[in-house]
């Protein structure tokens, strides 16, 4: 275990080669201070929610894999468990919850029936842990969601079921937003699409968007809501067709100035989401970001500090778009620790961006400008062998968090102490 002396005294060392590139890593540690991330509420319990005592995960192109012992049972121990996680982050954190997390104390409220008593718990313990909360309609699991279909279903039943349940769930992160001062993402994913090959996509997709139209006729106020769409390249059971592709959703949010989300794990394995960033925010005020890590197919890995993850950072930093871009982090992996995957995850995604913030971008732009294309390839190389990493034991040595392999012994503890006795 490292010193609070010895932390510092690296650091310095750390903050006098970046000075030396033109990198005020002081100035840079005041920046991290813009960045919020927000956490899944769903890798706690694997996607299963508290609807019934016995909710599980079904349907709709997802799926949790592993069984690792300690899952969240109740909201109680997902509440324990996301407080156990962010005493071990520096930085600040939102939770971000879906419709089937709500307190239903054991009545059986359907998702055409929620309202904000079933969501007030939450309201009251995030403003009691300093945090703001993000918000998702929970379009699957559900028996109107097994053909498929849910905004999009032809059945006129089915969709105005799902209708109801979206415009439900605003009006939720609509008064979430007004209690905490906070505005909550309110981010629409539905699973709907087709296994084999369809021959009608446009009425499924015209139907989207009457449903979004209708949804969306309520307006609040920016400063309590924000409405997202997440769109999808494939999903598990609708591998030909998705309805709500990158492209509906775009021209839908450019259309009507709404946020559309980037999970990067939606898109084609060569696609890069980082490059899509300063396109989108030619044309939308504000995006959603949902970091996942993808490993063949959308499998939602624990995030890890890949080239995936520093150009998407970096692409937010150069465009000077912190306050534009909302991260949310999306993956759910019951494999191994939740609590490790959890701080692991959200580490990364941080050590991400304080790398991006660490960059000499008016030097490697001046080279760009002047076609020196070696000196810039050079200088981005040499960036990675920087000590960033010290920089960011400082962070969280400021923030009086454990620093480096520190937090493995505490997460340890935990599972031996709470999470073997669930």
């Amino acid at each position: 275990m490292a010193t609070k002396e010895s932390i510092k005294k690296a650091y310095q060392l750390a903050k006098e080669q970046y000075k030396a590139l033109n990198v005020d890593t002081d100035a840079v540690l005041e920046k991290m201070k813009d960045i919020t991330i927000s956490l899944h509420c769903w890798q706690s319990d694997d996607v299963a929610g508290f609807e019934t005592p016995d909710a599980e995960l079904s349907g709709g192109g997802i799926q949790a894999t592993g069984n690792y012992p300690g899952k969240a049972r109740t909201i109680a121990q997902l509440r324990q468990d996301i407080e156990k996680v962010k005493s071990l982050l520096p930085g600040k954190v939102r939770l971000n919850l879906h419709a089937i997390y709500g307190d239903f104390k054991n009545e059986k409220v359907d998702r055409d029936q929620i309202e904000v008593r079933h969501f007030q718990s939450w309201i009251d313990w995030a403003k009691k842990n300093g945090m703001g909360l993000d918000f998702n309609p929970t379009c699957f699991s559900h028996p109107y969601a097994d053909d498929g279909f849910t905004l999009s279903s032809k059945n006129p039943k089915i969709r105005k079921f799902w209708v109801e349940h979206v415009k439900r769930c605003r009006k939720i992160a609509a008064e979430m937003g007004r209690q905490l001062k906070n505005p909550v993402v309110n981010n629409i994913w539905i699973p709907d699409g087709s296994k084999d090959v369809p021959v009608d996509r446009n009425t499924h997709r015209a139907l989207l968007k009457k449903s979004l139209d209708e949804i969306f006729a309520i307006e609040y106020p920016k400063k309590y809501l924000k409405d997202s769409m997440e769109s999808k390249l494939f999903g598990i059971g609708s591998e030909a067709m998705t309805v709500g592709s990158h492209e509906f959703y775009m021209g839908y949010a450019v259309k009507n100035n709404k946020l559309i989300c980037f999970d990067n794990g939606h898109f084609h394995p060569t696609e890069q989401v980082g490059d899509k960033i300063s396109s989108a925010l030619q044309f939308l005020d504000e995006l959603l970001l949902h970091v996942t890590r993808a490993v063949r197919w959308d499998s939602d890995h624990v995030v890890i500090f890949n080239d995936e993850i520093q150009l998407i950072a970096q692409e937010i930093v150069r465009a000077n778009a912190l306050k534009r871009v909302n991260i949310g982090l999306d993956y759910f992996d019951a494999s191994l620790n939740r609590i490790g995957a959890y701080v692991t995850g959200v580490r990364a995604a941080q050590v991400a961006f304080l790398f991006a913030l660490l960059e000499p971008f008016d030097t490697l732009k001046a080279y760009e400008e002047s076609g020196k294309y070696f000196e810039r390839l050079a200088l981005l190389e040499l960036m990675k062998t920087k000590p960033f990493g010290m920089v960011y034991d400082y962070y969280c040595s400021l923030n009086n968090v454990p620093v480096a392999e520190d937090y493995i012994g505490i997460i340890q503890k935990y599972e031996k102490e709470v999470l073997k006795k669930r």
